[in-house]
């Protein structure tokens, strides 16, 4: 849209004049332009100035001779001259004091008033004024000098507005009103500017057709001044129409320019339809337009020696259009799901599709202007250059210089043609801009993602590029459509654009895109496309067929031999291959080249012994046309001493010998020559001399002394296809004879170690034990060969073989007791040279370097690892050495499960002291499978039992059992005093598998508190055999809660008893509350005793006292009996006490027994014997 001026491309703005007090014209232009709809200002200083807005003088009409005068549809600055200089509103601003000064200064108030009624009569440009007051002085203004001041100015009172500048709010006021104003006067201007026009037109009051086009533009820009984009929109279509009607009818101008004329015409009226149209949402209106104006005006070309006009206004149509359709605001949907005319294809919706034919358009202009430029007569005439616009839309006319004034005459048809055709070639060329269109239309298919649409823009692109000679962009774009073409299979089309990309390569003097792109077209499938070479231009290749084909084969080959090409002796537009530009091209598994030279290489044998021979077979295919003969061919492995070289006895002389390493196998062959679709088959004997994988990687096929082809090898059972040729009808065979090879045959093979002859032997001392440090022994042993830069590497894998051992998911520190497993080290035995020590150890994996081994020698280590966790661990050793100095390494792998296990269970049991109860609260909430935290007496005495049992299947000695205090014991040591003591220290214990060993410790809370932590169980212990190193096993024991029991039973009794003797049964109730304690209480009778005592009763224990309960009974029979039971209730606690079957058992002898003492082995009476001790 750059080619309209700005005033026709964008919509009408009012336009008013303000003239005086010059340093408020910012602030009312500044309010005037943030108005909706904005208004534009024109600022004069004072009024002197007021002749700018005055008609424009009739000189210039006198310019034009008298069969010029009248002659025109549109003025070309009419729609300017309303935009700039013909306000619709003229603003007088007076200062108040003016109005009420000196008369002097009211008599120049009149003047000025006079003066600009006279420059805007009889144009009906409409008048306010404005009386400036300051906010101080405004109640100054009297009525009177308003009303004396609206007379002279012959306006309404409501257009003498009062201004107040100085204060904010009255500011803003005054801008509002003044702005209503304007917009109200504005239009009332513009519909009375319109009506007058339109008038015209209904009474037909006009003498030709130009004027009724020209009156429906003025009333259609009218409209829009005054924001009517129907009313504009109808008259616009009017004279549309209208001036269709003057084709072929209107005689004033000679036949070339009133065609121009039209043309240029039509084109302004299009442009504001269809920008109307689109701005208004209705897409499908406007393309409908665009569709019939094309359709009126595309077969109006014109003579021939000008129609390179008609097709450069046609092509700024569609871009036009095309850049309408980018900047609308309304939604562009396809006609097929939201319209109801099936008329509009999806295409008409793009922008891309009149790009695209705007840039074909304008080809069509080139290729006119070129012709026409060529008919021109060699000397111009100089009088074109006073050719110019004239002042009218569309005309031109010859400016004539007559001294102190100038005139202008009318032209002729030839005239303008040459002066059209002169103007063409001062321009920079039509390339530019349709190698821009199509940009344009390429980015705009690329991005809704149609690539087919895409590419052919590009292929527009590419070709345009080449006939400006700018070869590189050319082939850059030729060069992205390529790929494009292989994968869709478009072989016509690929033939055009590898005859371009030939083309340019020879002109940007590249021989290897020169070769490479005549190789590809030589072996293109041209049998499917022959038939179509009449039916377009194939580039410069030309049409593709076989004899073309084999053209361009003899073309090439003629290069890299060196040979001339015909009897002139032409060197290819400089391409060349020689010694100082030798050649080399690279196939690989997706390079467009492999039909030019295939290679499938195949072993015979999957795993092959090393410095064994086996078979290989090389396989070589080619669609080139016509037979190659290759010079050398070499094949390289990765274990490059497996390289060797075949070489064409009948073209040895022609081999580069230099190409051949010295060292290298050559085999002699007796010629190597590809036909068309045909398989070369050769197999050799080849022998690897070192271990592990033997891969073919390339072969190298070269043809002349500097020219050679690297292919990479492929496997017969991995070979793709040809993608341009699956579809052929050709023989396929196999590239081998064998059908088992060509099946699975691969291009590498593995190649076995050497037998080692170093024993490697892994030591077990049976199961690991979480917490030690386990020692497992490594030995190696040389047989047969000596050990030389050898590496023990150690790895330590989970059995269920998911790698390294995995941390802990509970924890994310890196701490090493995250590991289930750990390596700890790698001990050597210090009296054995291993100078370089351990290389590298890491939690699961080490490192080791093994000290040189002479034949009979032995090294031994020791693994030591660390089971943080029970867990079973698959163990790896491998070893890698020389068996001499340079030689390939051999590899040795043991491994090894090894179980790890837990040594020891730890488990507790908390119990009370015989015989004495004291009563917790806390067991009277909670049921019995609550698993609540256990609770202990305070100030009473427990008993704590560890258990401690062997696990493993080896016996283990324990050292040792104790509680040590933990961190947070420690802390609360000030808080809570806990006494814990232990039994007798016993000697190290042996702990058989299975046996289990038993430690009371006694604990007693000595201050009242919530929560005691016990500690944990530290067992120190070791394997029974004195290598062993000592191990702690340490476990933590639950916290306990604290309680002060209220009441404590104690039940008193002898440890045994005499049938027929008489003893005592105490029952203690101790109460250690400061509260009266209200006890009941009831003894059963028992047939075994005789007793005495209260059977059943309540009674009361006083704070801090106790009451005691007395008993005495007589064994009526021996043996293990019960006693009494006594069942004693806390009203207050509703808690009851009946002792456990234990603690009412008692033994009576049937006489009174005798006791032996260990050391004196004497007697010693029952009486004497010592008693038990009450917990």
């Amino acid at each position: 849209m750059e080619h309209y001026p700005e005033e026709l491309r964008t919509p009408p703005v009012t336009l008013v004049c303000i003239v005086g007090h010059q340093d408020l014209h910012a602030t009312i232009s500044t309010h005037l332009h943030s108005e909706q709809p904005p208004i534009n200002t024109l600022a004069l200083p004072d009024f002197t100035k007021i002749s700018i807005i005055d008609k424009s003088p009739k000189e210039n009409d006198n310019q034009l001779p008298s069969a010029y005068t009248s002659s025109g549809i549109i003025k070309r600055d009419w729609l300017l001259k309303h935009r700039t200089r013909v306000p619709a509103v003229v603003a007088a601003l007076f200062d108040a004091d003016q109005l009420s000064g000196d008369p002097a200064q009211w008599l120049q108030v009149c003047t000025d008033l006079e003066n600009l009624k006279a420059v805007i009569k009889g144009r009906n440009i409409k008048l306010v004024v404005v009386v400036v007051v300051r906010f101080n002085s405004k109640d100054s203004i009297t009525e009177d000098s308003l009303a004396s001041l609206r007379k002279r100015a012959e306006v309404d009172a409501k257009y003498v507005i009062t201004f107040i500048p100085d204060d904010a709010s009255e500011l803003n006021q005054s801008l509002n009103r003044l702005g209503n104003i304007f917009g109200e006067l504005a239009v009332t201007f513009y519909r009375d500017e319109g009506r007058r026009v339109k008038t015209r037109l209904e009474k037909k009051s006009y003498g030709s057709i130009e004027f009724n086009v020209r009156y429906c533009f003025k009333v259609a820009i009218y409209a829009e001044f005054r924001r009517d984009w129907a009313e504009a929109l109808r008259m616009y279509e009017d004279g549309y129409h209208a001036l269709r009607e003057m084709i072929g009818t209107s005689t004033r101008l000679p036949p070339i320019q009133r065609l121009v004329e039209i043309k240029m015409v039509a084109e302004q009226f299009h442009f504001k339809i269809s920008t109307l149209l689109l701005h208004g949402g209705k897409v499908v209106e406007a393309i409908k337009w665009f569709r019939q104006h094309n359709a009126s005006y595309k077969k109006l070309t014109g003579p021939t020696e000008i129609n390179f006009f008609h097709w450069e206004w046609l092509a700024r149509q569609f871009l036009v259009f095309a850049e309408l359709l980018e900047t609308t605001n309304a939604t562009i949907s396809s006609p097929a799901s939201t319209v109801a005319d099936r008329t509009s294809s999806d295409w008409e919706f793009r922008p891309a599709y009149y790009y695209q034919l705007a840039a074909q358009y304008l080809k069509e202009k080139k290729s006119c202007v070129e012709i026409a430029v060529s008919m021109m007569p060699a000397e111009t005439d100089e009088s074109c250059d006073s050719i110019v616009p004239s002042l009218y839309v569309g005309q031109y006319a010859r400016l004539l210089d007559l001294g102190e004034t100038s005139v202008m005459q009318l032209i002729t048809d030839e005239d303008y043609t040459l002066f059209a055709l002169t103007e063409e070639g001062k321009k920079l060329g039509d390339s530019t801009e349709i190698i821009a269109l199509l940009k344009k239309a390429y980015e705009a298919y690329n991005n809704l993602k149609f690539q087919r649409a895409a590419s052919f823009c590009t292929l527009l692109m590419a070709k345009e590029y080449f006939l400006t000679s700018d070869y590189t962009n050319s082939k850059q774009h030729f060069d992205k459509l390529t790929s494009l073409y292989r994968q869709e299979g478009w072989v016509t089309l690929l033939w055009e654009v590898l005859g371009y990309l030939r083309e340019c390569s020879r002109k940007l003097s590249s021989a290897q895109d020169f070769i490479s792109y005549s190789l590809e077209m030589s072996a293109l499938p041209i049998s499917s496309i022959s038939s179509l070479q009449e039916m377009k231009d194939c580039g410069p290749a030309g049409s593709p067929s076989l004899k073309q084909v084999e053209n361009i084969h003899k073309e090439v080959f003629a290069i890299v031999r060196e040979e001339t090409l015909n009897e002139e002796g032409e060197n290819m537009g400089g391409i060349e291959v020689n010694s100082d530009h030798p050649l080399h091209l690279e196939i690989d598994l997706v390079s467009p080249l492999r039909v030019v030279l295939l290679t499938s290489v195949a072993f015979h044998e999957q795993i092959v012994k090393p410095q064994a021979p086996t078979s290989i077979t090389l396989s070589l295919l080619s669609q080139l046309p016509s037979p190659v003969e290759i010079d050398q061919l070499e094949i390289q492995f990765n274990q490059s001493e497996c390289n060797f070289i075949i070489v064409n006895a009948q073209r040895r002389e022609s081999s580069s010998i230099s190409h051949i390493h010295p060292d290298r196998r050559v085999e002699t062959v007796p010629v190597i020559q590809l036909f068309t679709n045909k398989w070369l088959r050769l197999t050799y004997d080849i022998k690897s001399v070192n271990s592990g994988k033997l891969e073919c990687t390339y072969v190298i096929a070269r043809i002349g002394p500097h020219f050679s082809i690297s292919c990479g090898a492929e496997s017969p059972a991995n070979m793709h296809d040809l993608p341009l040729w699956k579809f052929e009808e050709r023989l396929e065979a196999s590239p081998t004879k064998d059908p088992a090879i060509a099946f699975s045959g691969m291009k590498v093979t593995q190649v076995e170690e050497p037998d080692p002859q170093v024993d490697l032997i892994l030591g077990s001392t049976g199961p690991a034990l979480v917490g030690e440090n386990f020692l497992l022994p490594v030995t190696l042993t040389s047989k047969g060969h000596s050990v030389e830069s050898g590496e023990l590497k150690i790895n330590l894998v989970d059995t269920r073989g998911v790698g390294l051992l995995s941390p802990r998911e509970t924890e994310h520190t890196s701490s090493s007791d995250n590991l289930h497993v750990e390596l700890l080290g790698v001990l050597c035995d210090p009296t054995q040279d291993n100078n370089d020590g351990i290389r590298k150890v890491q939690q699961s994996f080490g490192l080791v370097s093994v000290p040189f081994l002479n034949v009979g020698d032995s090294w031994s280590c020791n693994l030591e690892i660390q089971w943080h966790r029970p867990k079973p661990i698959m163990l790896y050793v491998s070893l890698g050495y020389s068996p001499s100095s340079g030689a390939p390494k051999v590899h040795i792998h043991k491994s090894l499960q090894i179980e790890g296990k837990t040594p020891v269970v730890i488990s507790h049991r908390l119990m009370l002291p015989f015989r004495r109860d004291p009563l917790l609260l806390s067991r009277l909430k909670r049921s019995p499978e609550s698993g609540q935290t256990v609770s202990l007496p305070v100030n009473e005495t427990s008993i704590l039992v560890v258990n401690a049992t062997n696990c493993t299947e080896v016996p283990l000695k324990l050292l040792s059992m104790s509680i040590s205090e933990d961190d947070a014991t420690q802390k609360n040591k000030a808080k809570t005093t806990c006494t814990i003591q232990s039994g007798i220290d016993n000697d190290p214990t042996l702990l058989v598998p299975g046996e289990e060993f038993k430690k009371v410790f006694t604990v007693k809370p000595e201050l009242n508190a919530s929560k005691l932590n016990l500690g944990s169980v530290c067992l120190r212990w070791r394997r029974d055999h004195e290598s062993s190193k000592e191990v702690v096993t340490k476990q933590s024991l639950p916290d306990v809660n604290l309680e002060s029991p209220p009441l404590v039973i104690t039940l008193e009794c002898p440890p045994h008893g005499v049938l027929g003797e008489p003893f005592t049964y105490f029952a203690r109730i101790h109460n250690q509350t400061k509260l009266l304690q209200e006890v009941k209480f009831s003894l059963s009778d028992s047939q075994s005793f005789v007793l005495s005592g209260p059977h059943n009763d309540t009674t009361f224990v006083l704070p801090l006292s106790e009451y005691i309960l007395s008993y005495k009974l007589v064994p009526l029979s021996s043996g293990s009996l019960q006693l009494p039971r006594v069942t004693i209730t806390s009203v207050r606690y509703s808690a009851g006490f009946q002792p456990t079957t234990a603690a009412s058992t008692i033994f009576i002898f049937p006489s009174k027994p005798q006791f032996l003492s260990e050391p004196e082995k004497k007697s010693i009476p029952a009486d004497q014997a010592p008693q038990q001790i009450t917990a």
